[in-house]
């Protein structure tokens, strides 16, 4: 309970103060971007906790990889054991080049049960369009470790997910050219019209009137000044660093399966009532012995009794007045006394009565 008074509390005093921020914390240059990349691969060096014999298609593969380097070996002769198929995952950063280095993800998706010790092999890294952009090799580090088996074993943390620190280098980079370009256009990271307005504002009080221009809620095309057609990048690096005070939509963020709550300063409530109370039931059984007398011909028996007891706890009421705020919320439900999972119901009553001014949004 007081860890999520907590967290009210928290969304409260964490309302940011009245100031700007840069543009490049909330806009981005349209097509400067990463790109996600992935392939199929072998780790290999397993201490007997790779893939068993049923996973077929990692056989397939030891054969296959074998029968590239020269060795002609058959199914029956194989135990992959010390072998696991994996998915090797990595992005691809804007203006990478060609001998650049990646981190990667390795995840099992045969029925390994751990990664430890293993070796990836070379495996290729495609983008979307098919193409070879990195390769990835080396030494897998996971964060955990299991021991013992199904039926008496320990585990720490996920053993069947590693990290490759640096063990793919870019071969083929993606083109990104911003030069001799007539217009620029900047991104916004979350869709809003006022944002946007802002940004053009606060380009057009930089780099003069005209310069930039809204074409929608997320994007501001600005457009290249002369002196900087061969100097892209010192424009960039101005705009990026143009103050400009963001806006955002009242939201009210609930996690059902934690009963965390996360409120934003801009929730209004109408004027609405709530109240809170609980019905707790608990049913028992006591076992009533009866014995015969001493020397009696009778038997012990064993007679049930089931008791019921129902005990409904008074709700408190609390009323909030028109236009209140999360200050006002928090109190009212400190005086309710409410756990997690009644929050959220709360919530969810509050928005179903059209007295929430915000956006409800449950994940």
């Amino acid at each position: 309970m007081r860890r999520l008074m907590t967290v009210l509390i928290l969304a409260v005093l964490a309302v940011p103060v009245a100031g700007g921020v840069r543009v490049k914390e909330v806009a981005r240059v349209q097509g400067v971007r990463d790109n996600q990349l992935m392939g199929y691969g072998l780790v290999v060096g397993l201490n007997r906790t790779g893939d068993r014999q049923q996973t077929f298609f990692t056989t397939q593969s030891l054969i296959s990889m074998l029968d590239r380097l020269g060795v002609t070996v058959t199914a029956q002769s194989l135990r992959v054991e010390n072998i696991a198929a994996v998915m090797v995952t990595a992005e691809l950063p804007s203006f990478a080049r060609a001998g650049s280095r990646l981190d990667c993800t390795v995840s099992s998706i045969g029925d390994a049960r751990s990664l430890q010790g293993g070796l990836l092999v070379q495996t290729p890294l495609k983008a979307a369009n098919g193409q070879v952009y990195a390769v990835a090799q080396g030494s897998i580090v996971i964060g955990g470790f299991s021991a013992g088996n199904s039926a008496n074993g320990v585990q720490v943390n996920h053993p069947t997910v590693g990290r490759l620190m640096n063990g793919a280098i870019v071969e083929r980079e993606v083109a990104s050219d911003l030069m001799n370009r007539d217009h620029l256009e900047l991104v916004l990271s979350e869709s809003d019209f006022t944002t946007a307005s802002r940004l053009e504002a606060g380009i057009n009080q930089k780099m003069g009137a005209g310069s930039a221009r809204s074409l929608d809620g997320r994007t501001v095309s600005v457009r290249v000044p002369a002196e900087y057609k061969e100097r892209m990048i010192d424009l960039i690096a101005e705009l990026e660093n143009i103050q400009i005070e963001t806006d955002r939509r009242a939201k009210v963020v609930l996690n059902e399966r934690t009963g965390t709550v996360v409120i934003g300063k801009d929730v209004r409530i109408a004027a609405v009532a709530i109240t809170q109370g609980s019905l707790s039931i608990q049913i028992g059984t006591n076992f009533n012995v009866s014995q015969p007398a001493p020397f009696g011909q009778g038997q012990t028996t064993v007679t049930p009794e089931q008791t019921v007891k129902a005990e409904e706890k008074g709700g408190n009421l609390v009323l909030l007045k028109d236009g209140a705020n999360v200050e006002d919320l928090v109190k009212a439900l400190n005086a309710l006394g409410v756990t997690p999972r009644d929050l959220v119901a709360i919530f969810q009553s509050i928005k179903a009565a059209g007295a929430l001014q915000a956006e409800l949004e449950i994940i």
